[in-house]
Formats: structure tokens, C-alpha cells, sequence
């Protein structure tokens, strides 16, 4: 597992509106890897129907991510600096586990695991809905080099969900009671005992939740 290679992973991650069934916001993940080497070392286990369902510390493995912060609809209690502040936190395993968790401030509350988040009913954990390409996984052969081709195949790997979303006017849109104005999708992905982590940005040493690397929610 060279630098090089490592540096050749590709994580590109899609985030649109979508309104059918319902509206919802929909995440894509696709990972590249450039070699059957990196391959064999991704944990990337298979999505199976009986493990969907929440379950906490799931960025402890090969995790799907993505943080959510705006102001929030109904707490009017929050004082400015909560409500500008707060945010969500999505996990998702490729097996189908997940969870959604909700933060007032920078890690805050800093019970582990943090609190989850509810619906607007106050009593519905919020879920998600895994999208049909949920077992995607594609291996692409260069032919151009013939000493090793194991060592210059393609491995793609993807998966897909979506969040049900809350319209409001002027085109915003909530997740329960947060509406998005920024959003920060990133990707854990776990090469045997070695942990890697993607975003357009982040802190370093890594800190997917420091707010200053979130890009705007821009449609």
C-alpha cells in the first residue's frame, strides 16, 4: 500500500433534490480504488436488508458520512449562538446500518453515542431510505499493462440513500427541524487496520465536524 496509490483513490459524492415518491435529498457515494491490492484490503461489506436499521459508532468502520447545519425551525428557546451552531450528522455503513445524530454546538453534547436525532414529532427517530444500487460494484481491467494486470484494475464500489426533506419557501429545505444552508459530505473508508478519510476538505489531523470547512448548500 504505497502513497502513490493511496493518493490515487477517487471519492466522489452527489447530493441532489429529488421529489419523487417524495421529496427527499439524495446522497451517491462512489469510491474508486486503482488496484486489486487496495481492494482486497477495503472493508466494504455487503448491503443485506436484515441490517438496516439504526446502530451507533458506525464511523469506527467504513462509514458514509454527512453534516448538515442551518438554523432550526421551532426551537425557540436556542439562543443565536445554538441555533447558528447546531447541526446533524449522518452515518451510514454499506451493510445498511445508519444513523442520524443531532449536535447544538461543536460536539456538543459530548455524550458518545450523541443523542439521536427525531422527527418533528418529537418521539420518531429519524431514518433513511437506501437507494437501489445498493450492491453496486464494478472491476475494470487496463489491458495496456499485461506484467500485473491485478495491480491496475479499477474497483468501483457505491451506494446511495436518501433523507426525507420539509420544503420551505424560496427554495430552503429542512431535515426535521434544521434547515440546510450548509452541507459537508465525507467518507471514512477503512483499508484493513488503517483508517483513511475523504471530504472536499477537513482539518487536520481530520475533524469532519469543525464547521469551517463546510461548503454553502447551494441547489
Amino acid at each position: 500500500m504505497t502513497v502513490e496509490a493511496l493518493q490515487r483513490i477517487c471519492v466522489k459524492v452527489n447530493a441532489k433534490i429529488v421529489r419523487q415518491p417524495i421529496l427527499q435529498l439524495q446522497l451517491t457515494y462512489q469510491i474508486t480504488l486503482p488496484s486489486q491490492i487496495l481492494a482486497n484490503q477495503l472493508v466494504w461489506p455487503t448491503w443485506q436488508q436484515a441490517r438496516v436499521g439504526f446502530a451507533d459508532y458506525l464511523w469506527e468502520e467504513t462509514c458514509l458520512e454527512c453534516f448538515i447545519m442551518g438554523d432550526t425551525l421551532s426551537d425557540e428557546a436556542a439562543t443565536e449562538t445554538q441555533d447558528a451552531e447546531s447541526y446533524i450528522e449522518i452515518n451510514a455503513n454499506p451493510d445498511g446500518r445508519y444513523a442520524l445524530y443531532e449536535f447544538k454546538s461543536y460536539r456538543q453534547p459530548a455524550t458518545l453515542p450523541p443523542a439521536p436525532l427525531y422527527e418533528t414529532d418529537g418521539h420518531t427517530r429519524a431514518s433513511i431510505e437506501w437507494t437501489d444500487n445498493i450492491n453496486t460494484q464494478d472491476i475494470i481491467q487496463k489491458s495496456l499493462f499485461d506484467k500485473s494486470p491485478a495491480a491496475y484494475s479499477i474497483h468501483r464500489y457505491e451506494r446511495g440513500f436518501n433523507v426525507p426533506l420539509v420544503e420551505l419557501p424560496n427554495q430552503k429545505y429542512a431535515i426535521a427541524n434544521t434547515i440546510i444552508e450548509q452541507i459537508h459530505p465525507c467518507v471514512i473508508l477503512q483499508l484493513g487496520k488503517t483508517a483513511l478519510y475523504f471530504a472536499s476538505q477537513h482539518a487536520s489531523p481530520p475533524d469532519f465536524h469543525n464547521q469551517d470547512y463546510w461548503p454553502k448548500f447551494a441547489l
